[in-house]
């Protein structure tokens, strides 16, 4: 099963690398949320340098910053915060749409090529899993990066080195890898893409923007809260601002981190389960 699943999914990544103007869209996302919306919606800049014409003390302005990037969960810069949830919601959309090329791939005919195959229906899952996975793991790493690279961009505690960056793109991997499933069935399960894009846009969206994706938890209405603080995708970008805004975490950030980490695998376990068995009877239909 092992070897037949990559070479399915080698299969994928080769057309997907040959290709290069379709990493392109998810590249010009990430730089126009993190250059564009970070820079003009930074929530600093509203803050006013005169009230009636008389100029506010230093020390006022200074204490409304601080107060502004405590709600912020300690970010230095808007961009530090907003970088997470880039590449959470970079990760929640492209794997909505990631499904497209296996629906394809069922209307020209090669998946009843690979059942009538003697391969297993768990490498044909699994290899759609796996290369829609890569592919955003590649597009979270180039949104790091260009993060770092904007001016007044991301910006790393002094305590951050090779385990926080391993913590932060474990956080991303177990989210990834989940919706990877969930979207994956999801493309089994129906015939054309309109479907697919129809429930994409149903389930990614709603639920990439009640996160703490772009704005604290704390500012949303109540309602909202109670969904936003159960949604994987605030757990992965809670997770990964630990590490990136404080570096060395201490024994209550890790406590935070480990439960954060602990969900999202759970959650990445279950999905791997119930998309597996949901997939298969789709491929035992045909």
């Amino acid at each position: 099963m092992f070897s037949d699943t990559f070479a399915l999914t080698a299969r994928d990544l080769k057309k997907w690398v040959r290709n290069p103007a379709t990493i392109m869209p998810g590249l010009f996302l990430a730089v126009f949320w993190l250059a564009l919306f970070g820079s003009s919606f930074n929530p600093t800049n509203l803050i006013p340098t005169q009230i009636g014409g008389t100029s506010l003390p230093p020390a006022v302005l200074s204490q409304i910053r601080s107060a502004i990037v405590g709600t912020f969960g300690g970010a230095p810069t808007y961009i530090t915060y907003l970088t997470a949830g880039i590449i959470s919601l970079i990760a929640v959309i492209n794997m909505a749409y990631g499904g497209i090329g296996i629906v394809l791939d069922r209307q020209l005919g090669f998946r009843n090529m690979l059942l009538a195959s003697p391969i297993s229906r768990a490498s044909i899952y699994f290899s759609g899993v796996l290369q829609n996975f890569t592919k955003v793991m590649v597009l979270a790493l180039l949104t790091f990066v260009v993060a770092l690279l904007i001016p007044n961009g991301l910006q790393l505690a002094q305590g951050f080195g090779i385990l926080g960056f391993l913590g932060f793109f474990a956080a991303f991997a177990l989210l990834t890898f989940a919706f990877s499933c969930i979207f994956t069935t999801i493309a089994f399960s129906v015939k054309a893409v309109e479907p697919l894009v129809a429930i994409a846009n149903f389930i990614a969206f709603p639920l990439a923007f009640i996160s703490n994706s772009l704005f604290p938890i704390a500012s949303f209405p109540n309602w909202m809260k109670t969904i936003a603080q159960v949604n994987p995708i605030s757990k992965a970008n809670e997770a990964a601002r630990l590490l990136i805004v404080n570096g060395s975490l201490s024994t209550s950030q890790m406590g935070i981190f480990a439960g954060d980490i602990l969900y999202l695998a759970v959650f990445a376990l279950a999905f791997t389960i119930l998309g597996y068995v949901a997939a298969k009877k789709a491929l035992k239909a045909e």
